[in-house]
């Protein structure tokens, strides 16, 4: 593995890291759902998107669909999720990982908890 040419050119660190408490409440909250955003383009300069999806209702989620300027990558924490890779839909449980890149079919209906990490955006609707 091999790191991408340096974007940081400083002789020294510096103190530029942001902290999200988990204590801190949903950006977006609905009667079946909350919507953390963890980490959002702005605060990691067009990376890398973050969010945390608490589901509290029965399983809901999008269809089937596909994005032309970003990737996602959906990871279980808790409770389970039914993912689909474009070809079948299959249950993922605790620590079960999907990696959607640009242009690829994917679907999800969740119940419990997973973290979403997408190309770096401006918080707010997914782009398509």
């Amino acid at each position: 593995m091999s790191y991408p040419e340096p974007r940081y050119l400083g002789d020294g660190g510096e103190a530029s890291a942001t902290v999200r408490l988990g204590s801190q409440q949903p950006e977006l909250s609905t009667p079946g759902n909350a919507t953390s955003y963890l980490a959002t383009g702005e605060t990691t300069h067009g990376q890398l998107g973050l969010y945390r999806w608490d589901f509290k209702g029965p399983r809901s989620g999008p269809d089937p669909h596909f994005h032309r300027s970003i990737s996602e990558s959906f990871y279980v924490l808790s409770g389970s999720i039914q993912l689909y890779d474009g070809k079948r839909w299959v249950e993922g449980t605790a620590g079960d990982f999907l990696h959607v890149p640009e242009g690829g079919l994917h679907g999800l209906t969740m119940r419990q908890f997973s973290l979403t990490a997408t190309g770096g955006f401006a918080a707010g609707p997914l782009p398509g």
